[in-house]
């Protein structure tokens, strides 16, 4: 089970997000390389990074900062946002992706997305983002009509990677993973799926430890390690099984 901290770009700097609003950003460092060092040296083995702008505009806008990105750590790093062509998942494979997330492509072109996997097995992740349970493209400005699991089961057996899964009436707000609809997906594909949106506290580090979530390559947390209210080592403690926490005692706090 993997926890991948998150870089998301806007303007070159690192920042999160509330619900998807550009307006809303918070930055956290300026120095994007500096922080995927930093995530590095906290015992994180891998780093997803967004291009925010790319997404919104359909092209690399980030890129010098991603480049620096990867020049800084040594982990693998999966990178989303503004990627639409062959060519372009071709020139970010080359400079040392690990993975391209395809977003709004997968809605747009699935084909593309299929031929990209024949070329690239194993480098290829799909972004779903959801808002109200229908699939949402273009940096989440529009909405489309396609169900999550629709647009999952377009790409069985075409060589996926992984399904990275985001609720956007979550992201950025601290309100937990979607764990209901998370799963869901996870036993609706045969594809790895990686949870995003809302991770907020410890609780939801054990509940990716709980039998049910098995199915989950991971989660991503973003805003939850940048204001401190994950401790890196507990998180990464309780994941590897060198610490244990009890379910029941966050169970009773949700309660309380």
């Amino acid at each position: 089970m993997i926890l991948f901290p998150a870089i998301d770009l806007k303007d070159g700097q690192c920042v999160r997000l509330k619900l998807g609003e550009m307006a809303s950003a918070t930055v956290y460092n300026e120095d994007p390389a500096a922080q995927a060092r930093a995530f590095e040296d906290q015992g994180f083995e891998w780093l997803h990074v967004v291009d925010l702008n790319g997404a919104f505009e359909g092209q690399s806008v980030n890129g010098a900062a991603v480049e620096a990105i990867l020049k800084a750590t040594k982990n693998p790093v999966q990178l989303g946002g503004g990627i639409r062509t062959l060519a372009h998942i071709e020139s970010w494979l080359d400079k040392g992706l690990a993975r391209v997330i395809l977003g709004t492509i997968a809605v747009r072109d699935p084909d593309l997305v299929r031929e990209a996997c024949k070329r690239f097995p194993g480098r290829v992740a799909v972004g779903i983002d959801a808002k109200g349970g229908k699939v949402a493209v273009e940096g989440w400005a529009e909405a489309s009509e396609l169900g999550v699991i629709e647009l999952a089961k377009r790409f069985e057996g075409a060589g996926v990677a992984a399904i990275i899964y985001t609720d956007i009436d979550r992201d950025g707000v601290l309100a937990g993973i979607n764990w209901e609809s998370t799963i869901e997906l996870a036993g609706a594909v045969s594809i790895p799926v990686i949870a995003s949106g809302g991770l907020a506290s410890i609780a939801d580090i054990v509940r990716m430890k709980m039998p049910d979530a098995a199915r989950l390559e991971g989660a991503i947390s973003g805003r939850a390690l940048y204001d401190g209210r994950i401790d890196p080592a507990e998180a990464l403690g309780v994941l590897n099984g060198t610490l244990t926490l009890e379910p029941a005692k966050f169970e009773q706090e949700d309660r309380s």
